[in-house]
């Protein structure tokens, strides 16, 4: 028997995980000014996995790692492992605003992408929501907006990989559990990273302030997945799944904050209608969950 959810809970735990998230963003944003993408990629995954096997290794043992679906796992550690990459060498190169709405634009990605992969019809109102999504992402990225194209291209790059990681996040999830979700992704991200080590330029010898925020990006990273995970589980998805667009204003206000910059009018827009687009497709998604619960018998 399933506990009962507390759905007030559930909102709770997402928004602080956004907040955890934007912190994590601004972090890396901060630190790839003087650092290399592929060490504080590496930092992050590293730290992670070593906070998980320290607080949870000796409770959990095997059970933090085993499963009978390997290959997925690591495919679902590979794209997520890409999306950091992708999300932090936008940062690198763009407002944190623009960057995460356009790495927002991944449930759209989801639902064109979730026909072929996984079987599922996609009714008019989807249909609408992509269309107008990607308009939003269009008006964020347009020509003349001042955006480094290469920064724009590696947050699109960074959203298809995350919309791969989600679809692969919801053929697992039946049968794997969050935490071992959460430690094949730290296990093949500090993995591949550190095999890619040698061949990485490592910059500059960190002073302790920034060892310190090395160590607080995969604090953060862990925190904020533990708690998302936990959210969806005392709240339906589909009440969810739209406050996850708050996150787009936290992102507004922090690189506000911290780096002094702010979207203009058309930008704003874009991300207002992105964050639309994902709130429709969400209502889409109960609605067909509802369709289905009541055609069971």
């Amino acid at each position: 028997m399933n506990a009962p959810q507390r759905p007030l809970l559930g909102i709770g735990l997402a928004m602080i995980a956004l907040v955890l998230f934007v912190t994590l963003d601004v972090i890396n944003k901060h630190l790839s000014a003087r650092f290399p993408v592929p060490l504080l990629v590496w930092a992050r995954y590293t730290v992670h996995l070593l906070l998980m096997l320290v607080f949870l290794g000796p409770s959990l043992r095997g059970r933090l790692f085993v499963t009978r679906r390997h290959g997925l796992h690591v495919a679902r550690a590979v794209l997520l492992l890409a999306t950091s990459l992708g999300g932090v060498a936008a940062f690198k190169l763009m407002p944190l605003a623009e960057a995460t709405a356009i790495i927002f634009a991944s449930p759209l990605i989801v639902v064109l992408l979730a026909r072929p992969l996984l079987g599922e019809s996609i009714g008019r109102l989807r249909q609408v929501a992509v269309v107008l999504g990607f308009g939003g992402v269009l008006l964020v990225a347009r020509p003349g907006s001042g955006l480094v194209p290469e920064g724009v291209v590696f947050a699109l790059g960074a959203a298809v990989a995350y919309a791969l990681y989600q679809i692969l996040t919801r053929k697992l999830s039946p049968t794997e559990t969050p935490v071992t979700l959460l430690f094949y992704s730290a296990l093949i991200g500090c993995a591949g990273m550190t095999a890619a080590m040698p061949w990485i330029d490592h910059g500059p010898t960190p002073t302790g302030l920034e060892y310190a925020l090395m160590g607080a990006m995969g604090l953060l990273a862990g925190g904020a997945h533990f708690l998302l995970n936990r959210a969806f589980r005392e709240a339906p998805a589909s009440l969810l799944s739209p406050m996850l667009y708050v996150q787009l204003v936290w992102a507004t206000l922090f690189g506000w904050l911290a780096f002094g910059q702010l979207p203009d009018g058309v930008a704003l827009g874009g991300m207002l209608v992105i964050g639309v687009a994902g709130a429709l497709i969400a209502i889409d998604s109960r609605r067909l969950a509802l369709q289905q619960a009541a055609s069971k018998p």
